[in-house]
């Protein structure tokens, strides 16, 4: 095993290791960005339960019906995503990427599961104005 590391480190040439941390350092700076652009894209009452969960509700039925399978199907991309993100040397933010594939998701017990995340929203609630959102 020692010999088959010593054999790959030195094989490699130095183009190739500058090319694998471009490469890593890309998709980590771009994984954050897609991920903080969707987050901060949450309406600030997402987590409330007075916030209504109706996708498309306002649209045709074969339009919503579309739009609600395209958006599961997003959401299961980026949950297997961010679970391949989430092994150690693979770059990007893995955790957050499952959260939001889990935002998107439609399955039962789905609003219980996201309060149980709120960690702020409650902390506020006990705390007052002395926590910080």
């Amino acid at each position: 095993m020692i010999a088959f590391t010593f054999r790959l480190f030195y094989s490699l040439i130095w183009r190739e290791v500058i090319l694998l941390i471009v490469l890593f350092v890309a998709t980590l700076a771009a994984s954050l960005a897609v991920v903080s652009f969707i987050l901060i894209r949450l309406p600030s009452n997402y987590f409330q339960t007075s916030h209504p969960r109706d996708f498309l509700a306002d649209r045709h039925r074969g339009i919503r019906i579309l739009g609600v399978l395209a958006k599961n199907v997003l959401g299961v991309l980026l949950v297997l995503f961010g679970a391949v993100m989430s092994i150690p040397g693979i770059p990007g933010q893995g955790l957050l990427t499952i959260l939001l594939g889990v935002i998107l998701l439609d399955f039962p017990g789905k609003r219980r599961f996201e309060e149980k995340l709120n960690v702020f929203v409650r902390l506020n609630q006990q705390f007052g104005d002395r926590v910080a959102l």
